[in-house]
């Protein structure tokens, strides 16, 4: 009996965008400016943390993290949908898109760990704060950080794994923007319900566990902030919560309905719009977001920028 392995399929064909037709270029660039911008912002989040003695504190600690993994996020599809667009040849080769499903999914899942250690922080920071210096130190930072960069990029590893061992044989067109396991799991020629439990199970686990504890945090931090006597201080205190919370909810609303699900994909036009917006989106606004909610960042950009003019 003939054998097929992925060795009979050395590339599949990202079909990306296919309708775009005489408009490609304007996407191209429009897709080329949203990544300089998510690159230049979150690089400029870093380095100003970084080298402002007032923003080193933990939370700022955490938005840093998140930043830098924006910038490898990011870097791990966007460059290959700028590629494609310009390219007649489409392909891709099969180690290629495990690597980049796997780090796809490593980094979005630490993501999703450093969302939850973020709004740990806050919990404390709000609903302890006598106990908050004593408790969150620079080496408990360190320790959460270094976990959520571990287990994310833990996670996908069974889940690569058991892809490895699918026949794919014949058809090869991704209909997708970025190699995902999604799509991958449509073109294997074998039954594939123990990978969609699998990947299931996972993603569940994940993005379910991680949302929830995030959810309880803010419904404390609520609480704790309504009890406060003046509008003053729930304002302010709201208001360093506000950007985490935005950011949560379009990352974790987007992949909740792509990837906790029990079947291979819903639609085409459907798994392609969540791809943009948790791939894309998220790290996007990720800088506005933070610096428009947070004055203390402002205040340091306006600071480190005036220091610069100076300077020159």
């Amino acid at each position: 009996m003939e054998q097929h392995n992925h060795s009979s399929l050395a590339e599949f064909l990202l079909l990306g965008f296919p309708k775009v037709g005489h408009v490609r270029g304007w996407v191209f660039v429009l897709l080329l400016l949203a990544y300089l911008f998510t690159l230049c912002g979150n690089m400029l989040i870093i380095l100003v943390i970084r080298l402002d003695a007032a923003l080193h504190t933990p939370m700022y600690h955490f938005v840093s993290i998140l930043s830098f993994l924006e910038l490898w996020y990011t870097t791990t599809t966007i460059p290959k949908m700028l590629t494609n667009l310009l390219s007649e040849k489409k392909t891709i080769s099969f180690a290629g898109c495990l690597l980049q499903t796997y780090f796809f999914h490593s980094l979005g899942a630490s993501e999703c760990y450093l969302l939850t250690a973020l709004a740990y922080d806050r919990y404390l920071a709000i609903c302890r704060p006598l106990h908050y210096p004593a408790i969150i130190t620079p080496t408990l930072c360190g320790r959460m950080a270094a976990g959520c960069w571990a287990c994310g990029f833990l996670c996908p590893i069974s889940e690569v794994i058991l892809i490895c061992q699918l026949p794919f044989c014949g058809y090869n067109e991704i209909q997708h923007i970025f190699c995902d396991f999604p799509p991958l799991l449509s073109l294997a020629c074998k039954d594939t319900s123990t990978n969609v439990l699998v990947d299931f199970a996972i993603n569940a686990f994940i993005i379910l566990i991680t949302f929830f504890f995030i959810m309880v945090s803010y419904g404390r931090i609520i609480g704790a902030v309504l009890k406060i006597k003046t509008s003053a201080g729930r304002k302010k205190a709201f208001s360093t919560c506000a950007s985490h919370l935005i950011v949560v909810l379009i990352f974790f609303g987007s992949i909740i309905f792509m990837y906790v699900r029990l079947k291979k994909s819903y639609s085409v036009t459907l798994d392609r719009t969540l791809a943009v917006v948790y791939s894309l989106l998220t790290p996007l606004v990720n800088p506005i977001i933070y610096s428009l909610r947070h004055k203390e960042l402002i205040t340091a950009i306006k600071r480190a920028i005036f220091q610069k003019w100076g300077e020159s």
